[in-house]
C-alpha cells in the first residue's frame, strides 16, 4: 500500500497533533493505507454503487460490475440492457442513475477535467445536479477520485460510529452534528475522515471505504 502523498502526509501529521485521539487512532490501528479512485465516470459510478449498502456488499457489485463489458464506459453503459447490470447487483434505482451518469458525462454535463479544477463547493454542487448523486456522492468522490483534503461525507454511518466511538459520545451522531463535530478537523477533515473509517476497520474487523477497491 502506497504511503499518503506528501501534502496529504503534512495534512495528517498537522491533525493528530491538533487531536490527539486521531494520533491514538494510529497507536492502535497502524499506519493509514491510502486509496485513492479513478477520476471521472468510474469513480463516480463506484460511488453510486456505494449508497446505501454495506462495504462487503458494495465491493462485490462493484467486482460484478466493472467486470461487465462496456459498462465502465459512459457511451457503452447507457445501451447496455438492464440484466447485466442488475445481474451484477445493482438495484434497479441504481442502473437508473448509472444512466443519468452517463447521460451527464456524454451531454457534458460532467466533465472530468473540469471537476478537477473546479472548488470542492462548486463541483459537489455540479455532481449533485444529476439524477441520483446527492451530497455524500459527490464528497466520496472528491475524497477519494479527486483527493481534496477538506472534505467530510456527514452521511456515512461508519463515520458517525467510529466518531461516537473513539468521542466517548452518548450516542451516534446524526448527520448534522457529526458535521458540526467535524470543523474541529478543518481543514483536514478528509483525513479525519479516512482516520474514522481506519478506526471503524479496527473497532468492528469489517471493511472500510477504503478498503473498497478502485477499478
Amino acid at each position: 500500500m502506497p504511503p499518503p502523498p506528501p501534502a496529504a502526509q503534512r495534512a495528517l501529521d498537522q491533525l493528530v497533533i491538533h487531536d490527539p485521539d486521531m494520533a491514538r487512532v494510529l497507536a492502535q490501528a497502524g499506519p493509514l493505507p491510502w486509496r485513492s479512485r479513478t477520476p471521472g465516470f468510474p469513480g463516480l459510478l463506484q460511488a453510486i454503487v456505494a449508497q446505501l449498502i454495506s462495504n462487503a456488499a458494495a465491493s462485490a457489485i462493484w467486482n460484478r460490475l466493472r467486470a461487465v463489458p462496456g459498462a465502465l464506459e459512459p457511451a457503452t453503459l447507457v445501451i447496455l440492457p438492464d440484466e447485466p447490470l442488475r445481474a451484477a447487483g445493482l438495484s434497479r434505482p441504481k442502473v437508473a442513475h448509472a444512466r443519468a451518469l452517463a447521460t451527464a458525462f456524454m451531454d457534458g454535463t460532467l466533465n472530468t477535467e473540469a471537476l478537477g479544477r473546479m472548488d470542492d463547493a462548486t463541483a459537489i454542487a455540479t455532481i449533485v445536479s444529476v439524477r441520483g448523486l446527492g451530497p455524500w456522492t459527490a464528497e466520496i468522490y472528491l475524497l477519494f477520485a479527486l483527493g481534496r483534503l477538506d472534505v467530510f461525507p456527514a452521511g456515512d454511518v461508519a463515520l458517525a460510529a467510529a466518531a461516537a466511538d473513539l468521542k466517548q459520545l452518548p450516542a451516534r451522531p446524526n448527520q448534522a452534528a457529526l458535521r458540526a463535530l467535524s470543523e474541529m478537523w478543518r481543514p483536514h477533515r478528509s483525513l479525519a475522515a479516512r482516520l474514522l473509517w481506519h478506526h471503524w476497520r479496527f473497532m468492528t474487523g469489517r471493511p472500510a471505504m477504503d478498503d473498497f477497491p478502485a477499478v
